[in-house]
């Protein structure tokens, strides 16, 4: 049977500098839900790229002393490098530059204009460069940019413009009929009543004060501007205007398409209608994600308070990285990045609670059994069902949550898996049962701790899968059923259990002040 397909993709991001753990997050958070579908048995497709035109391009490349494409160049080969290091397992890596994006979207725009949606005119508004985008007077907020707070410059110039109007009522219908398009809801809702309820204005689509992008076709003094280059790389990707569209028949509509809250509402407003006309399907859903934010605020370098991935990753691992993001990120809000929290997370969740269950369970069953035992299901108890029951419903909300988008509540659950585990240790007592020579029932407790274990490692594959690895081999579980998705729902499959002969601790337990400077050392550029 054909697998369903799950197509799913991160903002293009602006390669103006180094990445921070912001956008670190938005690409775990993706790959995360990709790797977890695969799980599920879609044929899940994740793209991921850099959106490199534009005057903030030419003007940082500028000052580095490069042409814009060497800078992007550049730009592109660091964003891969972490991406790799980062265990992004993305299935295309989509650059404005590429010359199949560029042939692809002189053809959308020749499209937009045959349909009668382009008109020239001149602009005269606002300009925030940072946010390359235009505001009028009253959207200021203080006479500054009201996403960056930036200085904006007032600009007037000859343009192209992209007739939003038009399609207003088709919009509101979408909003109406699917009404899960923008997630979360408030951001829908502000959407609507900020720029949809109101009447749309008309988007304009070209500049002539810079030349760094594509040329307008039939009219090459104008190059396009952000929105139309970058918006449409989604399908661009997939091969939509070129000689192979394969992967655009196949995987097209996008079923989640994540952004930062920051440009939902040009992925909530410019991005459908662009596709309306062109004639194509609208994606499921978009995403918008809170910030990381600091206790003073944004991160910022002028403000020392900038988190590189990196730095976390070099001294603490990738999983524990990964999973501080998903974790302290909620659906809908934004989260506060502390390097005291970050170190409490890494004691507390990753070293207390599930490092040392994973110890204590091999410990016991090297000490107990000399490491190899088979148990007698049939010597269960109320205490044993009571568990099993408990960790069933826990991984029905797992799914509940993961098919929401919910990581954060579904990584929250199967951190009750583990506290309820780590609590049947303590009702069971084996160091009892093993005093008072119940061999049998000991057999069982160790069992039932073993195969909780494996369905912990399996629950937490798609974020943190070294750490699941190592699970599976200090538990000895080699066979891949016993490591599947649809194995959470068996009880009692495993015949023999062979732990290692002595466990590696999966986190060490870290020096909370020494840490907690280092993390505090880092950020100001320490």
């Amino acid at each position: 049977m054909e697998k369903k397909t799950f197509y799913i993709t991160t903002p293009i991001y602006y390669p103006s500098g180094k990445f921070h753990i912001g956008t670190a997050y938005t690409t775990t958070l993706v790959d995360t839900i990709k790797k977890y579908k695969k799980m599920r048995g879609y044929d899940a497709y994740m793209l991921t790229g850099l959106d490199e035109h534009g005057q903030k391009i030419q003007e940082v490349a500028k000052k580095l002393g490069r042409t814009p494409k060497e800078h992007v160049d550049i730009m592109a080969e660091e964003a891969k490098k972490l991406w790799k290091l980062m265990e992004i397992e993305y299935d295309d890596f989509i650059r404005t530059t590429d010359e199949h994006h560029e042939k692809a979207v002189t053809k959308i725009v020749e499209k937009f204009i045959e349909n009668g949606d382009i008109y020239k005119g001149s602009y005269e508004g606002w300009y925030c460069m940072p946010c390359e985008t235009y505001y009028t007077e009253t959207q200021l907020i203080d006479g500054k940019c009201p996403e960056c707070n930036r200085e904006v410059k007032k600009m007037k110039e000859e343009s192209y413009f992209f007739n939003m109007k038009k399609y207003q009522d088709k919009l509101l219908k979408l909003y109406e009929e699917h009404p899960d398009f923008i997630l979360p809801e408030f951001r829908k809702n502000e959407i609507f009543s900020n720029f949809i309820k109101p009447g749309l204005e008309d988007l304009c689509i070209t500049r002539t004060t810079f030349d760094w992008g594509i040329k307008m076709p039939n009219d090459p003094k104008h190059v396009l501007y952000v929105w139309v280059d970058a918006l449409t790389n989604y399908i661009t990707a997939l091969g939509y205007m070129s000689d192979d569209d394969t992967l655009f028949k196949k995987y097209w509509p996008a079923q989640f398409q994540v952004v930062g809250k920051d440009i939902i509402r040009f992925h909530g407003i410019y991005w459908p209608i662009f596709l309306m006309s062109l004639g194509l399907e609208i994606p499921e859903h978009i995403y918008a994600h809170g910030y990381i934010v600091m206790k003073d605020g944004k991160m910022s370098k002028s403000k020392g308070n900038v988190i590189y991935p990196e730095n976390l990753i070099s001294r603490y691992g990738i999983d524990a990285t990964k999973y501080y993001l998903l974790r302290e990120l909620s659906f809908s809000q934004d989260s506060l990045f502390t390097p005291e929290g970050f170190v409490e997370r890494f004691n507390y969740d990753l070293c207390n609670d599930l490092g040392n269950l994973l110890n204590r369970t091999i410990g016991m069953i090297n000490k107990y059994f000399g490491g190899c035992l088979k148990a007698d299901l049939s010597v269960e108890k109320d205490i044993d069902k009571n568990m099993h029951n408990f960790i069933s419903e826990k991984i029905n909300l797992v799914e509940k949550n993961m098919d929401e988008y919910r990581i954060s509540d579904a990584i929250a659950e199967i951190w009750n898996i583990i506290a309820r585990t780590n609590k049947y240790i303590d009702e069971t007592s084996p160091w009892v049962l093993a005093k008072n020579e119940e061999k049998e029932y000991l057999s069982l407790v160790m069992y039932n701790l073993v195969d909780s274990l494996r369905k912990i490692a399996i629950l937490i594959m798609p974020f943190m899968k070294n750490t699941s690895n190592s699970m599976f081999n200090q538990l000895g579980i080699n066979d891949d059923k016993l490591k599947s998705w649809d194995s959470l729902y068996q009880n009692n499959c495993l015949k023999e259990i062979n732990v290692i002969e002595k466990g590696e601790p999966l986190f060490l337990r870290l020096d909370s002040d020494e840490e907690v400077q280092y993390i505090k050392d880092v950020m100001h550029g320490g």
